[in-house]
């Protein structure tokens, strides 16, 4: 499966929990707002069911005060509530919608009322307008307790749908209780299969890439070294494509390599076969001016002689040069490393190479764990260089070295006549010299073959000079890992 299917479920799985959350909350939100408009509507019913009771208690209260007085104006509020009650009902009958039970007692309160009213008009009418008839009624009716037995009932009967009421209202308020722990626990459970299927894949895929990538990474560093390995990779995706370039790549690189040394090798034969060969005729040229001079030195001319004596000069500059060809065709050539104590080493170069007459100081040089040859020839081009070209007066050379973690950094210094800038990159060059051609000493070889064998090593090397004011040689070489100085 591709990186990009995968990242897309992993979202597509993430923004469908949310959707689900999202859903399941705004299912619940209308549980709660139900609930909430049924509690809001409940104390609307409660507030109305309590005032009509109360305005037929004074209703009641207000006959019984003009029987006992005859007062009309105890009346006051009956009258009012033959207005306002049946409003009231209506209004009661709204708020309670469709339920029938409440509804059915409602009707009961209404038909109740309706007798009381009936059997109140009578009594008022009677004790206004026909006392006979009004003692009639208080015998037979008043005293039987006929308005008190109605009024009891309507107590009751309000009593009963209040009752009905809170029960229905608390369990709406458990609803809307529940309803709302219902949304909390979905939240916090969505929220948390979120971030933990969120993290998950996320850290799946950042692991999973790093992965891979920290494996490409590691064989494009072995491939740097010289080892061309390849990625193992069986997946089928963005990175596969990656890895199988890498592979690609270090395949060929493996063969033109491998192409490379074997043309460098036959080229370093063939050099080294051609400098051997040119030497016989050059010895040959000399022996030849040899036995001129030995044999007809009588019969030259001074012209002659002093052309005869040039020859020698240009065959031994000849067979330095070839020489130092054979040298820089050798360097090539593999050495089993060893610990070199390279402060002995340089001590054994200079005696053979550095005068008296100069001034050597030697600073600090370590122990490695390294070809032994290939220093040597670098330590020897580049003292041999020093002396070449020192001054006449108190000439002076400094080698010394400084560690920068595993990698040693040399440096080797003269105050010798100095290198103009527009030469320092030059004189790394084959057959490069600051020096005239006839001077046998300089063939332009030494600091090639320094500058060849520290690119081989994957090292570098650096010239600081003015013209008169001597040359500083600064180089790298690195400690092979399997040895270290205590």
């Amino acid at each position: 499966m591709k990186l990009s299917t995968q990242i897309i479920l992993a979202f597509t799985f993430i923004i469908l929990l949310s959707a689900a959350d999202s859903y399941t909350n705004y299912r619940l939100s209308l549980k709660v707002n139900q609930n909430s408009q049924f509690l809001s509507k409940s104390e609307a019913v409660i507030r109305n069911s309590n005032k009509t009771h109360r305005a037929i208690l004074q209703m009641q209260s207000a006959v019984r005060g003009y029987l006992l007085t005859n007062d009309s104006t105890y009346l006051v509020p009956y009258y009012s509530g033959i207005e306002k009650v049946p409003g009231y009902l209506i209004e009661q009958h709204t708020l309670i919608d469709s339920n029938q039970i409440q509804s059915s007692i409602l009707d009961s309160i209404s038909v109740l009322h309706g007798e009381w009213l009936s059997y109140t008009s009578e009594l008022i009418r009677a004790r206004r307008e026909n006392p006979t008839t009004y003692q009639y009624l208080l015998d037979n009716k008043l005293k039987k307790h006929i308005g008190k037995n109605i009024n009891d009932s309507i107590t009751k009967k309000f009593k009963t749908f209040d009752r009905i009421e809170y029960k229905t209202r608390t369990h709406h308020s458990e609803m809307l209780l529940h309803s709302l722990n219902k949304a909390r626990t979905y939240s916090l459970v969505f929220l948390s299969l979120t971030i933990f299927i969120g993290i998950c894949s996320t850290a799946y895929i950042v692991m999973m890439i790093t992965k891979r990538i920290n494996s490409m990474v590691r064989v494009a560093d072995t491939i740097s070294k010289g080892r061309f390995t390849i990625v193992q990779d069986y997946k089928n995706d963005e990175l596969s494509a990656l890895a199988s370039s890498l592979n690609i790549m270090s395949r060929r690189l493996e063969k033109n390599i491998q192409e490379l040394e074997n043309k460098n090798d036959e080229l370093n034969k063939f050099a080294y076969v051609v400098s051997h060969d040119l030497k016989a005729p050059i010895r040959g040229i000399y022996n030849v001016i040899s036995w001129i001079e030995e044999d007809l030195s009588s019969e030259l001319s001074p012209a002659l002689r002093n052309y005869l004596n040039i020859i020698p000069k240009r065959t031994q500059r000849m067979e330095a040069l070839i020489n130092g060809l054979l040298d820089y065709a050798r360097i090539n050539r593999k050495t089993s490393p060893e610990i070199v104590d390279t402060n002995a080493l340089v001590h054994e170069i200079a005696q053979s190479i550095v005068p008296r007459n100069f001034k050597l100081e030697i600073i600090n040089l370590p122990e490695l764990f390294t070809e032994r040859l290939k220093l040597e020839q670098v330590f020897s081009n580049l003292i041999s260089n020093a002396v070449k070209y020192a001054k006449a007066e108190n000439p002076f050379i400094e080698i010394k070295a400084t560690k920068v973690h595993n990698v040693y950094e040399f440096s080797v210094e003269d105050n010798g006549i100095g290198i103009d800038e527009e030469y320092h990159h030059k004189i790394f060059e084959i057959f490069q010299t600051l020096r005239e051609k006839n001077e046998m000493e300089s063939t332009g070889v030494g600091l090639a073959i320094v500058k060849k064998i520290i690119d081989d090593q994957g090292e570098s090397i650096h010239v600081e000079s003015k013209l008169g004011e001597g040359t500083t040689f600064t180089f790298t070489w690195r400690n092979n890992k399997q040895y270290e100085k205590a």
